[in-house]
């Protein structure tokens, strides 16, 4: 599994329904921040290794009403406070 954060710009108005409607339709969601800036929502999803990610996005995410634009970072590594001083990869 890996993780990839997702920044939502939605229709005016609509974050708090893209947010509600994403936690009820995607379960790889984990969880969904309403954030202030360009973009009006961060979520986090848990994907397999195996999936497309921009498949994903873009049937997924980009289909929910109300969303606007998407902008997606894919993640290498996490790394916590406890992780090894060689940086260790964690998850």
């Amino acid at each position: 599994m890996r993780a990839v954060f997702v920044m939502i710009k939605c229709d005016l108005g609509k974050a708090y329904q893209v947010a509600d409607q994403a936690v009820e339709d995607i379960e790889q969601i984990s969880e969904i921040y309403s954030t202030s800036g360009q973009y009006d929502l961060l979520a986090k999803f848990y994907v397999d290794d195996d999936v497309d990610v921009g498949r994903f996005v873009t049937e997924k995410v980009q289909t929910l009403p109300g969303v606007k634009d998407t902008f997606t970072l894919i993640t290498f590594n996490a790394f916590t406070p406890d992780s090894s001083p060689g940086g260790t990869r964690i998850a």
